[in-house]
């Protein structure tokens, strides 16, 4: 018995049965409506690249802005930390100057009452040469108090300081020296400072005169 066939077992499945319809040309209304369209776009992607710009300015605003912060923390940790360990040494320093200065003070007030203190016209005939020792003594112990001060600090380097006190610091701004002065006051001045060598002279002279 034969197989049965029908008309489509006939037709080649790879090719189509007629040719396809010839493309026709965009009208006019169709090409206004992608010049329309592509416009939009073009407004779209500009709205979006103003967008980004926006969003790239603020984003490099931000970044500027913490990098600021950033820099400022680490100079102002530097600097404070800097300024405060400065102020906290000179503080230091301030005290110690301060207790120092208080020890000098008390040292100057104890001295300046032990000179006060003394008084040769209380002094006895049996006593004056003892008293006198100690009166020395105590002049030098607050000479010494009073040098020791002027070394440790500068403001009494302008204090005015006494004619014996000037002559050991070498200060002979206000000396007088012999060219200043004239031949017969040198001669009175000579005599003054050797009158008892010339009177020891003359006695010896009387003396030896009278035994012979």
């Amino acid at each position: 018995m034969a197989a049965g066939f029908d008309d489509s077992d006939f037709v080649e499945r790879d090719f189509p049965t007629s040719a396809p319809a010839a493309s026709r040309p965009p009208n006019r209304s169709e090409l206004d409506a992608k010049v329309v369209d592509a416009q939009q776009k073009l407004a779209e992607l500009r709205r979006t690249q103003e967008e980004l710009e926006r969003e790239r300015a603020t984003v490099e605003e931000s970044r500027r802005r913490f990098n600021e912060y950033q820099t400022g923390r680490e100079e102002l940790l530097h600097e404070l930390t800097r300024g405060l360990g400065l102020i906290e040494e000179t503080e230091l320093a301030a005290r110690r100057d301060a207790e120092q200065m208080a020890k000098s003070i008390t040292g100057l007030r104890d001295a300046l009452d032990k000179v006060q203190a003394l008084q040769d016209s209380r002094w006895s005939q049996d006593n004056w040469k003892v008293e006198l020792t100690r009166a020395l003594t105590t002049l030098e112990n607050a000479r010494m108090e009073w040098n020791t001060a002027r070394l440790k600090w500068p403001v009494l380097t302008a204090a005015p300081t006494t004619t014996t006190g000037a002559v050991s610091s070498g200060n002979q701004t206000n000396a007088i020296l012999p060219g200043d002065l004239g031949f017969w006051k040198l001669c009175r001045y000579g005599l003054a400072f050797t009158w008892p060598i010339v009177l020891l002279g003359l006695l010896i002279f009387l003396t030896l005169l009278f035994r012979r």
